[in-house]
């Protein structure tokens, strides 16, 4: 089962390490899961850290490392897809566009504009849900 981790989770995660979003990234990046995440998800978590977290810039460099060695990167395409249309935000539109071509089954996010889209697939799922997940209820 593909999982994309959405930025605001990879934040909290890599800040936070014994968080919910932490356990819930963890557990997208074991088997039977798949963690995927876009270049878009990269930039703009880098982006953030740089403007807010510029004394954890290290500490974002060592987590993304020691992920990336286990996590699926998609590119992020640039024609838009029918469902991003649901999407408030703009710049959420381009990880949907993401997760949708890359055959993703779960969004793993804490963004509202994700979870309030009304998108069935792929499904978005906050951390505190998605520990709940067990693979075979949700083929």
């Amino acid at each position: 089962m593909r999982v994309l981790i959405d930025t605001n989770v990879l934040i909290s995660a890599a800040l936070f390490p014994q968080s919910t979003p932490a356990q819930a990234f963890w557990k997208a990046n074991t088997y039977p899961f798949q963690a995927v995440i876009c270049e878009q998800n990269l930039d703009e978590m880098k982006r953030i850290f740089t403007k807010k977290f510029p004394d954890k810039l290290p500490s974002l460099e060592s987590f993304i490392s020691n992920s990336l060695l286990s996590i699926e990167i998609v590119d992020t395409p640039e024609i838009p897809v029918e469902e991003e249309r649901s999407m408030r935000d703009m710049m959420d539109r381009p990880i949907l566009r993401s997760a949708i071509v890359s055959g993703v089954d779960i969004i793993l996010t804490g963004d509202k504009d994700f979870l309030e889209s009304g998108i069935d697939h792929p499904r978005m799922m906050t951390p505190s849900d998605f520990l709940f997940v067990r693979p075979s209820s949700e083929k």
